[in-house]
């Protein structure tokens, strides 16, 4: 059975999709072979009456996994809300037994399975579940941290680092992201003040991307994130 790694964000919108697709492939890379899950997707498009999971498919199409979509996303969702809404609206029933079982099947044949959360740690993903719930119900899955780079960065991932420690949640490590190519004082000192409260492995910080592609995300990856602590974590 490989392992896993729960990737969340301090917010939605800060490029967790393109951090756990850049490790993705940087990862199988260097011969780790990932999986990769999006549990729940909303906001899907609907083409010719299916709706279209795109972060799932890109997360399928950065690992070079061959496994089947709906094991990589269960759910799909058309309204862009947290999940438990857009599910109440749709009439669709999220059953925590079903994303277990796929995630047990990824984590049976691949050596790491990133499963990408939705938004933040308290995402309502069912009437009394939130995204820290389903960490912690895929075996207490270990987090990977994102968040932007922008003024309020601090509060936001000191929060989120203080709901998984009270969950007995570990943190493998955070990554910031940066969403826009605005420069300004709380950017500039954000990277050094994570280091400084966060009290967990900051991995390191990416630069906007105006274009970014599978090349450009994966070259990111190599130049910016320290992943010593992952692949020890791997290894061990």
């Amino acid at each position: 059975m490989g392992k896993g790694i729960f990737v969340t964000g301090t917010d939605t919108g800060v490029g967790k999709t393109l951090v756990a697709g850049g490790l993705a492939t940087l990862l199988r890379e260097i011969g780790v072979d990932v999986g990769v899950m999006k549990p729940a997707e909303s906001g899907c498009r609907r083409v010719n009456g299916t709706l279209v999971p795109e972060d799932a498919l890109f997360l399928k199409g950065m690992s070079g996994c061959g496994d089947d979509l709906r094991l990589i996303n269960p759910y799909a969702l058309e309204h862009p809300l947290a999940p438990a809404l857009a599910a109440e609206l749709e009439n669709v029933d999220i059953s925590l037994e079903v994303i277990r079982e796929a995630y047990s099947i990824l984590a049976s044949r691949h050596d790491l399975v990133l499963v990408e959360g939705a938004g933040g740690l308290l995402v309502p993903l069912g009437p009394q579940c939130f995204m820290v719930d389903l960490a912690r119900e895929l075996g207490g899955l270990p987090l990977l941290i994102v968040t932007g780079s922008r003024l309020g960065t601090i509060n936001h991932t000191l929060l989120t680092l203080y709901r998984a420690r009270r969950e007995g949640l570990d943190v493998h490590g955070i990554v910031m992201n940066r969403t826009s190519p605005q420069e300004d004082l709380a950017v500039s000192l954000n990277s050094e003040a994570l280091r400084r409260w966060g009290a967990e492995p900051f991995l390191g910080s990416l630069p906007f991307l105006p274009h970014p592609d599978r090349e450009s995300i994966k070259e990111a990856v190599r130049a910016n994130l320290n992943l010593e602590p992952l692949l020890l974590w791997l290894g061990g």
